[in-house]
């Protein structure tokens, strides 16, 4: 018998998330913002390192978007959570690393041209990777693929959004920096951090406004997103460890892997799901906890040299 999937949901899934189309443009806006205050650090050359370091490359790319999303659909068949809370991991563990991994990189004194330079290339291949990966492992899961096949999510339009949010900003922020040098360096000075004040705001402003949402219904995702972001670390430690990467390069494979990008997921489910309550209290726990751990697990890597 199929089951619709109103019937599937339950009381979390029920949640009226207060996240209006003007909230939703503004993060939007500041997501792009923010990628393009990174893109004008970054230049040619950051590709052109990488490149000649295939090894790092490899480390970096099989941790994120191969490794990560595998397990975390290991961990989702093994404690089958709700679907939504499942679909939510699933969607976090597609997208790239956060763009605060730089700082909690020169934090904790790691490796900073390669934290920027992974940032950059894992952002390019986002566009492609994180569609892919949502796609694919949502579709694996059959509970996933229940909500999957009732919200018809086109992979298309799914891939368009991220190559708006992510791929153009990237380019016109290289374009600026190959261009005009000397301009883009100032403006990023002034733009990044500006950028990621407004985006920070935009999102405290929603957790207010759905402050007794959070409170009422965190506890379904504090183990899950915990023991989730736990993996990711370890995940990361360990294929640095089985590559034998010096200690800097170890902290910023770890930490790449880590800090995902949870502002991202957060708009991709407002954008294609309406906030769906399991998966958007998921992505939001990610979001204040890996800042959390990535401030523990930085500082105390700054004393190890």
């Amino acid at each position: 018998m199929e089951v619709s999937f109103p019937k599937l949901m339950m009381d979390l899934d029920a949640v009226k998330i207060n996240f209006d189309s003007g909230a939703l443009l503004g993060l939007n806006m500041a997501l792009a913002i923010v990628m393009f205050g990174v893109a004008l650090n970054i230049t040619t050359t950051d590709f052109k390192i990488l490149m000649r370091q295939p090894k790092l490359v490899l480390v970096g790319l099989l941790s994120q978007f191969i490794l990560l999303p595998f397990f975390t659909f290991l961990l989702v068949s093994l404690v089958n959570p709700q679907p939504s809370i499942a679909l939510g991991m699933i969607m976090v563990a597609a997208c790239p690393g956060g763009n605060i991994s730089n700082f909690m990189t020169h934090l904790a004194k790691g490796n900073m041209a390669l934290s920027v330079s992974l940032t950059a290339f894992a952002t390019a291949l986002a566009v492609i990777m994180t569609p892919f990966n949502f796609e694919f492992y949502g579709q694996l899961y059959q509970p996933t693929a229940l909500i999957l096949k009732e919200v018809e999510l086109n992979p298309w339009e799914l891939l368009k959004v991220v190559s708006l949010i992510l791929g153009i900003p990237l380019i016109l922020g290289m374009l600026i920096r190959y261009k005009r040098p000397e301009f883009a360096m100032r403006w990023s000075r002034y733009l990044k951090p500006v950028s990621i004040l407004i985006f920070i705001a935009i999102v405290v402003i929603a957790f207010l406004n759905n402050l007794d949402v959070f409170n009422n219904y965190v506890q379904h995702v504090l183990v899950l997103g915990i023991s989730h972001n736990i993996l990711a670390i370890c995940l990361g430690l360990a294929v640095a460890y089985l590559f034998k990467l010096n200690l800097k390069d170890k902290k910023t494979i770890t930490i790449e892997t880590g800090i995902q990008n949870s502002g991202l997921g957060l708009l991709l489910i407002f954008t294609f799901f309406q906030g769906l309550g399991g998966m958007a209290i998921l992505a939001a726990f990610w979001g204040i906890w890996h800042i959390i751990s990535g401030l523990v697990l930085a500082s105390y890597w700054s004393k190890k040299e």
